[in-house]
């Protein structure tokens, strides 16, 4: 299909609904999270009611998030959520920034190690796919380039998925949708029946504190509570494909992380109930030996096919929103041009989903994603906090724009928000120097870029 002469260029299509927004914001929290690192709160915070208290804090401060971004997105119902409110409040160098990140290292690392730890659980039922199944090693100098079954399974996962969301956004979202909907429907039935069997455990919710600073603790547990719940921002950029993106998009972002958290607190309680919390913190997959002893070995398989299922819907969710992130920059000229293709006849945003999918795949195959993952996250929450404050900022600079939803509890809800992210920042700046420090030198390699963008720009 070829455009003549005078015709519109193709463009996206709203056709999103609540439902399927809601099911997004699911499907880009539910990975592996919920099946392992509610052992890392229990290392941190070795006590059955704090522990619960942590996870209930995180949904809040979620929602606080989640009702922040809702308010920026009825403002700018634009394909690139963050990227559109970071360059609307502090200018087109942020915007910038945050997705070149989001390229070069947040999603497209993300993506990597979400598909890695796919191959490594499907590993364990196709013994091709498994970790220790070297395929080849190839000599490089004094490097060798080792290449497992986990990461061709990654590598086959990522371009599958990358092929679904390529021919339609309602294809992608139908798919991820369905995947969403078997994970969700698993977890649900696992957590109906480890609460309805005999309990192992009898978890003391009221027991003495645990000694030693209970803030540093809490601070701890706390890392790995947001790393669950990450990704609950997904649907904002997909803001351009919604219908009614004024009254869907808080409906769906409110609508799951709430269902997010319920099931969280669901699997935790079953958790208690199969180990005591000593127990449970040296538990790596604690999903897995939750259901062996309290429901059997075939159970446990059950959870480990579970696990598989999450992670395949949580990459199907991830590749959706995150390919949206390049397009306006791109149609800014602050990014490659050829991202700003739509295609003719899918109506997607065809070049940055191959483009995305590419990258994941080499970052996948080169073993370096969890490096440049770790150095970034940080950033992650930096760019939170900016987001946030810019509802302040755009409420005092333009007080009349059109905002067909405002956040509930201004100024209180962003401002406990936008305060978290930033106290997330300072303690990460301060135990992890070392890594917070490449970070910053990674997120500085977008400034030479950006002006290098600017200059192919006309006088």
């Amino acid at each position: 299909m070829e455009e003549t002469k005078g015709t519109a260029p193709p463009s996206l299509v709203r056709g999103l609904g609540p439902w399927d927004g809601t099911l997004i914001t699911i499907g880009s929290v539910l990975g592996s999270a919920i099946f392992i690192a509610a052992a890392d709160v229990a290392r941190a915070v070795p006590h059955a009611g704090l522990l619960l208290v942590l996870w209930v804090l995180g949904g809040l401060l979620t929602m606080a998030g989640a009702l922040t971004y809702a308010e920026l997105s009825a403002m700018f119902p634009k394909a690139g959520g963050q990227y559109h409110f970071l360059k609307e409040a502090y200018g087109p160098f942020w915007g910038f920034l945050f997705g070149w990140a989001s390229f070069t290292n947040i999603m497209s690392g993300g993506l990597a190690a979400l598909a890695a730890g796919f191959g490594a659980y499907l590993g364990s039922f196709v013994p091709f796919f498994a970790t220790e199944n070297v395929l080849f090693v190839l000599p490089l100098g004094r490097w060798r380039w080792a290449t497992n079954g986990s990461q061709a399974a990654g590598g086959l996962a990522l371009a599958f998925l990358t092929a679904v969301n390529y021919v339609g956004v309602k294809q992608g979202a139908l798919f991820q949708n369905a995947v969403t909907l078997l994970k969700v429907g698993s977890i649900v039935v696992l957590a109906i029946a480890g609460l309805l069997v005999g309990a192992r455990a009898t978890p003391h919710l009221f027991a003495p504190l645990p000694p030693g600073s209970l803030a540093a603790a809490l601070g701890v547990g706390m890392i790995a509570v947001f790393w669950s719940y990450d990704g609950w921002y997904g649907v904002t950029n997909v803001a351009g494909e919604m219908r009614d993106p004024g009254l869907n998009l808080p409906r769906s972002l409110l609508a799951g992380t709430l269902a997010v958290m319920i099931l969280y607190l669901a699997m935790n309680a079953v958790y208690l109930r199969a180990f005591p919390v000593a127990e449970m913190a040296g538990s790596a997959l604690i999903g897995e030996a939750a259901a062996r002893v309290l429901l059997g070995p075939t159970a446990a398989r059950l959870v480990s096919a579970a696990v598989v299922l999450s992670i395949f819907g949580c990459l199907s969710s991830t590749i959706l929103w995150a390919a949206r992130i390049y397009l306006p920059m791109a149609e800014d000229r602050v990014f490659f041009r050829s991202l700003a293709r739509i295609h003719p006849r899918y109506r997607t945003p065809a070049t940055s989903i191959l483009a995305q999918g590419v990258w994941a795949i080499l970052l996948t195959f080169s073993g370096t994603y969890e490096q440049l993952f770790t150095y970034v996250i940080f950033a992650v929450f930096l760019f939170h906090a900016m987001t946030g404050a810019a509802v302040f900022v755009l409420r005092r600079a333009r007080p009349d724009a059109p905002r067909p939803y405002r956040v509930w509890g201004y100024p209180v809800l962003p401002l406990v928000f936008t305060a978290t992210a930033l106290a997330f920042v300072a303690n990460t700046l301060v135990e992890k120097p070392k890594e917070s420090g490449l970070g910053l030198l990674l997120l500085a390699l977008g400034i030479p870029a950006y002006l290098w963008w600017r200059r192919k720009e006309p006088a």
